[in-house]
């Protein structure tokens, strides 16, 4: 009989669930800590003793169905700096309100014209949900699982990612009085609240040291647009590599386009853009302690939701919400240039900078959580080779090459029966001279398909190479007048070539190889550039 205890128990936990609403009262009304709450020394002047979510302590029943998480350091008295809008880095004011479906934040600027986001730590996903969930147990189940999040896992990223080479701000935690209302209408939405300030790159104003003879800031969106708009801009792909794995190193599973700005450097030609990393509000994750949520985070459910420790055990789910954005700014590097970038993150990283950067945590939260975040770190660290090489067999699978409006000159050469070398290179024009933007060997056991898109310009395609075996290519002429010849052979029955365009206006000479699947309708040229 006592194998029928938890299934009871389980039952029981859901019927009660499934009767509940709502919590309107679920969060806080201050995150002050009260008199008597807790015995503690002065914090000063101008600092605070607060707790950034009270809401998040849950008995051991709850704990056992939706885990421990990191309830412990959202229940952690800590201090904090008060925030005064009128005082801090000379005085601010308030340009926007922002925020997304979670998030309560706005776009701040202070006396010098330098950006700022400033973001609530704790997060309300409620406007995630359908609205037929939203009255319901759903909402509370969603609320409480936030405590997933390290609330202060943002303050250990700036020196990791300094030492490692990767563009970075450096955010500060404030608290805000539950009496301010220098926010105006806004004042109850950060009123007894802990809130991150942190710098935003939009204009010349918000230049820093370390971003060099930078000409602008601009964010994913423009970047990607001016990318296929003309031949001339272009991403450095090597520094985002090392941005992605900096992320795959503290556990950021949510690197969306969203979650980057990009820094541009101009030459009298070219543009290159560089990533700055923002947002890291998804770092060292822990959300595969109790049983619901364990089984939830599988690979089978949410997979994504990859919890931080000392393995990385699952290298793909922590690339599931970047996939749109890798897809198109990694698809340049060669295994050995990953692994390169990887082992020389390795020296970088030392011993002595990732125990300093985790010194960074409010000295309650470090001796919590210290020495178990260094561990983990050092060992992910020596994981960093392997796992470049995993990164870079998931994107290698089927690469996607694409042009801009402007002319391109696609070469596909099939040199043997493992290697296809595909270039992609920008005729000269005017003042602009000819340049090779694009040259990689892919092999055939690493690559199944290769697609290459001309968009808007008058491109021209040329595939060649006698083989006895090959990777499909793919190839979408894109509006515009196109000239697409295939002279290449590969033996067998199945044509190693396809060919996707309009029947009119091009001028196409499909070979022996090449499998016509022209055709009448413009959608062929559809080619989503910037994930909207």
């Amino acid at each position: 009989m006592q194998h029928l205890y938890p299934k009871t128990a389980l039952l029981l936990l859901l019927t009660l669930l499934l009767s509940s609403c709502a919590d309107d009262n679920f969060y806080q009304q201050d995150a002050l800590v009260q008199p008597g709450e807790y015995e503690l020394p002065p914090a000063g002047t101008d600092s605070v003793w607060a707790v950034a979510g009270r809401h998040y302590d849950r008995s051991w029943f709850h704990r056992l169905f939706w885990g421990d998480h990191h309830r412990d350091s959202w229940t952690t008295p800590v201090k904090l700096p008060i925030f005064d809008l009128a005082k801090v880095n000379g005085g601010m004011k308030v340009l926007k309100k922002g925020g997304g479906y979670q998030t309560s934040s706005f776009q701040l600027q202070d006396s010098l014209g330098r950006t700022y986001a400033f973001r609530s730590i704790d997060k309300d996903p409620v406007l995630v949900l359908a609205k037929f969930w939203r009255p319901t147990f759903v909402t509370n189940i969603l609320r409480d699982q936030i405590s997933s999040a390290n609330p202060y896992g943002a303050l250990i990223i700036p020196d990791l990612a300094h030492a490692a080479g990767v563009y970075h701000t450096s955010p500060t935690l404030y608290y805000v009085p539950k009496s301010d209302t220098a926010f105006g209408e806004y004042a109850g939405a950060v009123q007894g609240k802990v809130y991150m300030l942190e710098q935003k790159f939009v204009s010349m104003a918000d230049t820093l040291g370390m971003f060099g003879n930078v000409s602008g800031f601009v964010d994913s969106e423009d970047a990607l647009r001016s990318r296929y708009e003309t031949n001339t801009h272009h991403f450095d792909q090597k520094a985002f590599a090392r941005a992605r794995l900096l992320d795959v190193l503290v556990g950021d599973w949510d690197r969306h386009k969203g979650q980057w700005d990009w820094a541009a450097y101009a030459t009298q030609t070219d543009t290159t853009y560089r990533p700055i990393p923002k947002d890291r509000d998804q770092v060292f994750l822990k959300m595969n302690d109790g049983a619901i949520p364990a089984i939830a985070t599988s690979k089978l459910l949410a997979r994504k939701f990859n919890s931080f420790g000392p393995k990385i055990r699952d290298v793909k789910a922590l690339m599931i919400n970047a996939r749109f954005i890798d897809e198109r700014l990694l698809h340049e590097l060669t295994r050995d240039e990953w692994i390169a970038i990887a082992e020389d993150m390795q020296q970088r990283l030392t011993d002595e900078v990732i125990e300093r950067a985790v010194k960074n945590l409010p000295h309650p939260i470090y001796t919590l959580k210290g020495e178990t975040t260094i561990q983990n770190l050092k060992s992910r660290r020596d994981q960093l080779p392997v796992v470049a090489e995993e990164m870079y067999e998931i994107l290698a699978g089927e690469v996607t090459i694409a042009g801009t409006d402007q002319t391109d000159i696609f070469q596909v050469r099939r040199l043997d029966d493992e290697r296809t070398e595909v270039k992609l290179i920008r005729p000269a024009r005017a003042a602009i001279p000819e340049k090779v933007l694009y040259q990689r060997v892919f092999l055939r056991n690493e690559t199944e398909k290769i697609t290459l898109h001309g968009l808007s310009g008058d491109d021209q395609f040329l595939i060649e190479g006698d083989v006895a075996d090959g990777i499909l290519v793919e190839v979408y002429g894109g509006l515009g007048e196109d000239e697409i010849t295939d002279k290449s052979a590969v033996k067998g029955w199945r044509k190693m070539t396809h060919i996707y365009d309009t029947e009119r206006g091009n001028e196409i000479d499909f070979g022996t190889e090449a499998k016509d699947l022209t055709t009448r309708d413009v959608k062929v040229h559809a080619y989503d550039r910037e994930g909207n």
